[in-house]
């Protein structure tokens, strides 16, 4: 049986620099990007053709910044997807490397910010389960005091985004993969709870604010109804573009109305 040929559209370095200036990228921004490959078609050099139009886009004086994840970095007690035999869990945690932002892969983020991690003169923070890759001008500013007890919050790389007005771009994602709401999590009452992940001298448990995606589909809709945000596609992608700072805004106001969460 021979197989089907692809449905397309066909995308390229330049189709992904083109549309995301047609978008409104700017040269010379910070751009913190969510991204599903998958979404945008048939790319034509897979994710480095994506990586290479993105900095295209941004130019010498931009910054392109993605979330590099490892939630497997974890206390397998609270695994699920799958769960591992009680009787490992002693051993998991005496030998699970610890984190390396050097050579410890991101895991559950996608195959853009993979590549992202690993590009050359790209820099990484340094919480172990929440860290952030950038690359260009302004990189190390961005990753700069992320604190290890702190994974979206008021030390983490978000905070400095906001605070630099970098923009979010959303490109084949939906609002459920947006960290920026998260930081607003941090300025309303919320929950702190015991993480267990393998540190520099061995197994540690530190104490975190509570964060949670649930309802983020929600509060995205409202968002983009009540909000100045840019809607077009890239490829085959719908893609959306925002400033962090409206998002953290206007999260912290509806988490607080419609997911309160200080009990």
């Amino acid at each position: 049986m021979s197989t089907p040929p692809p449905t397309g559209p066909l995308v390229t370095r330049d189709t992904v620099f083109a549309q995301l200036r047609t978008l409104g990228v700017q040269p010379g921004e910070t751009l913190l990007v969510h991204s599903s490959l998958s979404a945008l078609g048939w790319v034509c050099g897979g994710a480095v053709a994506v990586v290479q139009g993105l900095l295209d886009a941004l130019g010498p004086d931009g910054t392109l910044v993605v979330p590099t994840q490892t939630g497997h970095l974890s206390d397998p007690a609270v695994w699920s997807r799958p769960p591992v035999p009680r009787e490992w869990w002693g051993t998991i945690r005496a030998t699970m490397p610890a984190y390396d932002p050097l050579v410890t892969p991101s895991l559950g983020v996608g195959v853009i910010p993979e590549t992202v991690r690993r590009w050359p003169g790209a820099l990484r923070s340094a919480h172990p389960q929440t860290s952030f890759a950038a690359v260009g001008a302004r990189a190390a500013e961005v990753v700069a005091g992320h604190a290890t007890d702190c994974r979206l919050g008021e030390h983490s790389p978000l905070a400095r985004l906001e605070t630099m007005g970098a923009r979010v771009l959303l490109l084949g994602t939906g609002y459920d993969t947006c960290t920026s709401f998260h930081l607003a999590e941090y300025r309303i009452p919320s929950p702190l709870v015991r993480v267990g992940r393998p540190g520099p001298d061995g197994w540690e448990v530190v104490t975190e604010v509570s964060i949670t995606s649930d309802r983020f589909d929600e509060l995205g809709h409202d968002f983009e109804r009540d909000r100045a945000v840019i809607r077009a596609t890239v490829g085959a992608a719908r893609a959306r573009l925002f400033p962090v700072a409206d998002a953290v805004a206007y999260a912290q106001r509806w988490l607080g109305l419609h997911r309160p969460r200080d009990e």
